[in-house]
């Protein structure tokens, strides 16, 4: 009955879901987060269901058949080492836009957001400390739902982290290496919760585009010209920066791997989309899963591990970007002339406390709050760029995203775990559809 909407690509799907949104945001105004902001609602629930179980066995599963393969720690410090690389071209590209857009200069008087309240920073101990679950089953539902200061619902840790996740998922993972034929039974049964899951994942993806529709509907309709105005220049200083770090910087990274960059976006373009609809990397996490593997050709038990991974502490738009172009933008706006030593601090600030805030719930307010504070400027004036926060994060979501699948595809071709080709078919599907995997493009 409904054949002809499945046959329409995937990402066509989902984009004809955002201009429909925008359409009837435009058309219904404050009516449409009434009328249609349950879809949304509804789409990021069912993300927040599916997953931790996705990313708890996929971890177990990955470094249970990775020890096999490749040595993990080898593969967990490439990993990291380019995290930690994009990350710093991120910020240069953050500090550049800041530097020739000077979105912060002849701005106006700014008034602070009502609902904004200073953010608390965890200390380094406190931080490391919470990567060890007291309670594994708590972490377990970690995922929670909640509701910005504008009614927008997203998905933020409650008890317990992702990250509190993946280290007791691979604890549990090297215990059955360790262990061996005596836990024969239970590699199969996690492999085979790992197969449910993806097949779960494919069924709720296939709500990508109409929670598209309301997500974007009710933003459109609550968001009213007027309250972006005054902040129009940093905003599109944030959009032209993510643009550039995902078009030129990303791109260039590919071609020195000898990999077509358009074959990337293509294939990661899906994840992209949920990203930039739904505001969060752990929205975004089961299609970035099925980006990495199905359309890009990443070796399965690799991205179950550095995928989960990288939507927790990868955050280039969110944790570099951002922070970076904020501290121009507040030193401009405040008259504060930034010396060398200033902006080699924010751009460490920025790099380190990119890994140190991840699982932190708003995590961008709290890494403009770290920078700074580190580079001595005024922290009340945050407040001024919160009141636009939900329009920034849909760009800064995706570009992290798209960080989050392009490392593990970077890390892939550099150990022989990619899949040429998948990569150069490059399907947009998901493979949500049964025979999607040999569908062509």
């Amino acid at each position: 009955m409904f054949d002809w909407w499945f046959r329409i690509k995937f990402w066509k799907r989902v984009l004809l879901g955002f201009v429909l949104g925008a359409l009837a945001g435009w058309a219904f105004g404050k009516d449409a987060e009434v009328w249609f902001g349950p879809l949304g609602d509804l789409y990021v629930t069912l993300i927040s269901m599916i997953a931790v179980p996705l990313v708890f066995f996929a971890v177990i599963n990955a470094v249970a058949s990775l020890s096999g393969k490749q040595s993990i720690a080898a593969l967990a410090g490439r990993t990291f080492l380019w995290f930690a690389l994009t990350a710093v071209l991120a910020v240069g590209v953050g500090l550049m836009f800041g530097w020739l857009l000077q979105p912060g200069s002849g701005v106006g008087q700014l008034r602070m957001a009502a609902d904004y309240t200073p953010k608390d920073v965890p200390g380094a101990v406190d931080m490391l400390l919470n990567l060890v679950p007291a309670n594994p089953f708590q972490a377990l539902g970690g995922a929670a739902t909640a509701k910005l200061a504008d009614g927008t619902k997203v998905l933020v840790p409650r008890s317990g982290t992702v990250l509190q996740v993946i280290f007791f998922a691979g604890l549990v993972g090297f215990a059955m290496v360790k262990l061996g034929d005596k836990v024969a039974g239970v590699r199969k049964l996690v492999g085979e919760a790992s197969e449910l899951m993806i097949q779960v994942t494919r069924y709720v993806l296939e709500f990508t585009p109409l929670g598209t529709f309301g997500l974007i509907a009710a933003l459109v309709g609550g968001y009213g010209f007027e309250q972006l105005r005054p902040l129009l220049s940093f905003v599109v200083a944030l959009y032209l920066a993510c643009a550039f770090h995902i078009v030129v910087v990303y791109s260039g990274l590919l071609l020195a791997h000898g990999l077509n960059p358009l074959k990337f976006f293509r294939g990661a373009a899906p994840a992209m989309e949920v990203a930039f609809v739904a505001s969060s990397s752990f929205a975004a996490l089961p299609a970035s899963l099925r980006s990495a593997t199905h359309n890009l050709g990443v070796d399965r038990d690799y991205a179950g591990f550095a995928v989960p991974l990288g939507a927790t502490i990868k955050m280039d738009g969110c944790g570099a970007i951002y922070p970076a172009l904020a501290a121009v933008f507040i030193s401009q706006y405040a008259g504060i002339e930034l010396s060398l030593a200033q902006y080699l601090i924010i751009a460490l600030a920025s790099v380190l406390g990119s890994f140190g805030t991840a699982g932190v719930p708003g995590t961008a307010v709290i890494m403009a709050t770290v920078v700074l504070s580190a580079a001595g400027l005024p922290l009340e004036t945050i407040g001024y760029l919160y009141a636009i926060d939900r329009v920034l994060d849909m760009m800064r979501t995706m570009t992290n995203v798209t960080g989050q699948v392009l490392v593990p595809v970077l890390v892939a071709r550099e150990t022989g775990m990619l899949d040429r080709t998948t990569y150069d078919a490059a399907p947009t599907n998901l493979g949500v559809r049964e025979g999607d995997a040999a569908e062509q493009p």
